[in-house]
């Protein structure tokens, strides 16, 4: 049995479905199990499972991995992720869960700049000791995380960004969905870190440009200083402020650290990424 965690957020609810596509049964933790059923559609919904689970409730955690053989772990940016993920693999190390897929991130090391990956290599170290085969996934920025340009973009026609002209290789939540998917179901694929990106890098002024393109008419990048960018994320973005510094030190990374697509994804799964321009196309509504 697989056991899907995080199931209502962007990156479970993606696995969920691939692994319907597939044909594979899960079981699907959250601490609302019933509004989660309500959120999937008929096809997931016959081969997935709701079950009640807290996080920060290790009991809660150890009764849904029980009989469980496998683990997609992934929770959401925050505070207490650590600590949350850390449970769940006390728990599933405690209920024998044999291999555990994690989505972590890029720069997951003990001295990276960004404190959520310093945070996601904790877990990665504890997961790699917990004798229990661990596949890491490490995902770059995902395309539908653009979709936040929206009020800026239909406001004024501008893309703040604090990168300067550093390139960012942003991945489809649904492509990292499939990988871990794949590496729930092919034993071939367990073990493995593997990095995830968009086919192409692109930077903020590019990203305008192709805006610009697709909706005929003007949308500008507007380059600002990490102060200016934290400001602006806080003040018109109304982000809570651990919120605002993640984002912030994820631009930086970008700046100190050049970006380049990994043909890891098509190597292991035979599948073309999506792309930029076929996501932004799919979703031009929002911006207009």
């Amino acid at each position: 049995m697989i056991v899907v965690m995080g199931a209502a957020g962007a990156t479970g609810g993606a696995t969920l479905r691939s692994l319907t596509a597939l044909g594979a049964p899960s079981r699907a933790l959250s601490r609302d199990p019933a509004r989660l059923a309500a959120s999937l559609d008929e096809q997931t919904l016959a081969l997935t499972r709701p079950v009640a689970a807290d996080a920060a409730d290790p009991a809660s955690l150890r009764e849904a991995f029980r009989g469980a053989h496998q683990l997609l772990l992934t929770m959401a940016n925050g505070p207490e992720q650590v600590r949350y993920e850390l449970n769940a693999i006390e728990a599933a190390v405690d209920c024998g869960v044999e291999h555990i897929v994690k989505i972590s991130a890029p720069a997951a090391e003990p001295d990276s700049p960004v404190a959520v990956s310093r945070g996601h290599h904790l877990v990665e170290e504890r997961l790699r000791a917990s004798g229990v085969t661990a596949t890491v996934l490490r995902p770059y920025a995902f395309m539908q995380k653009l979709l936040l340009l929206a009020p800026g973009i239909l406001g004024g026609g501008v893309i703040a960004a604090a990168t300067g002209r550093a390139r960012c290789t942003y991945v489809d939540v649904r492509d990292i969905g499939d990988m871990a998917a794949d590496a729930l179901t092919r034993p071939e694929l367990a073990g493995a870190t593997v990095a995830l990106t968009g086919p192409r890098a692109y930077s903020h002024a590019e990203l305008a440009a192709l805006l610009t393109e697709l909706l005929g008419r003007p949308v500008r990048h507007l380059d600002l200083s990490p102060a200016e960018f934290h400001a602006h994320l806080v003040g018109r973005g109304g982000m809570p402020d651990w919120l605002a510094a993640h984002v912030v030190e994820i631009q930086r990374l970008a700046t100190l650290r050049k970006e380049e697509p990994d043909d890891a994804y098509t190597r292991l799964t035979g599948r073309v990424p999506r792309t930029l321009e076929a996501f932004l196309n799919e979703h031009l509504h929002h911006f207009r």
